[in-house]
């Protein structure tokens, strides 16, 4: 049985901003802009593009990995300090199995690994669209790499020093006389790993957007027209990601990705592909 073509790697029109009769590179109306190759991979060639480009992005993960884990004591203590110092006079973290310390430095030093390795793996996600795209788009290379990295790592600043201190404070305050908080490392760390690769991930909106309005795909007046229904998926989004349930916990999350959205709206007005309405015919 003949493969059939993948459907998202096939011939896209040519965009309305380039001319057809143009000459690109010197050379004639032929030479247009075309995506890499034919435009046509196989299911299975798609497939083999994909595993090469995880296993491309795990390894440099793993490269982070090891770049960490040399440095794990300043980062163990970076990390745990939010934690520790939101606890009552005198609480500690603890741990009950023998295993879960040196669980926690070796889950900690892979997250760090993934935010030092972030411009690797978004180098490779890049690879893996590229060769459905028109020369012309793959100019957009170098801002989608240093904008998604630039955002994935803000988002897990601001999970950080914001959200998770919150979220924190949330559960610690259930404490009494009759009830001490002695939380243990793992379902903490958890809950700080959650939180932090969510918002690097809801942080990724902007860039999203900005390279989707460069491809004409996505408008700012679509995202103004449809702002009602973002706002309703925005809080059920934040209400998901809000372990606490807490009413201001959940709209301090919700804040930002509407603040997201909004810039995002900003970028697709300023760098989105402009739309040209077509010329009237002449009597």
């Amino acid at each position: 049985m003949a493969l059939v073509p993948f459907p998202s790697q096939a011939p896209r029109p040519v965009p309305d901003d380039i001319d057809p009769d143009a000459d690109y590179d010197g050379g004639s109306a032929s030479s247009a802009p075309e995506p890499e190759g034919d435009g046509r991979m196989s299911f299975l060639e798609h497939l083999d593009e994909l595993r090469k480009r995880i296993i491309w992005a795990v390894g440099s993960v793993f490269v982070g990995f090891i770049i960490a884990f040399a440095f794990i004591t300043p980062i163990f203590e970076f990390i745990m300090r939010p934690l520790q110092s939101a606890l009552p006079a005198g609480g500690t973290l603890v741990y009950t199995e023998p295993t879960e310390a040196f669980t926690l430095y070796i889950k900690i030093a892979a997250i760090a690994g993934l935010l030092i390795a972030s411009p690797a793996v978004m180098t490779q996600v890049w690879l893996f669209i590229a060769p459905g795209l028109y020369s012309h788009e793959k100019r957009l290379a170098i801002p989608f790499i240093a904008l998604s990295s630039s955002f994935f790592v803000l988002g897990a600043a601001f999970s950080h020093y914001i959200v998770f201190p919150m979220t924190w404070a949330f559960f610690v305050g259930f404490t009494t006389d009759y009830m001490t908080f002695m939380p243990r490392i793992d379902p903490a760390f958890g809950l700080y790993m959650k939180l932090l690769l969510a918002f690097g991930l809801v942080f990724q909106m902007p860039t999203l957007v900005l390279f989707l309005s460069k491809l004409g795909i996505l408008t700012a007046r679509f995202m103004v027209k449809n702002l009602k229904y973002a706002v309703l998926l925005i809080f059920i989004a934040a209400a998901v990601l809000t372990p606490s349930g807490d009413a201001f916990v959940m709209t301090a999350m919700a804040a930002p990705m509407m603040g997201l959205y909004l810039l995002s709206i900003a970028l697709a007005w300023l760098f989105g592909k402009k739309r040209t309405p077509p010329a009237a015919d002449d009597d």
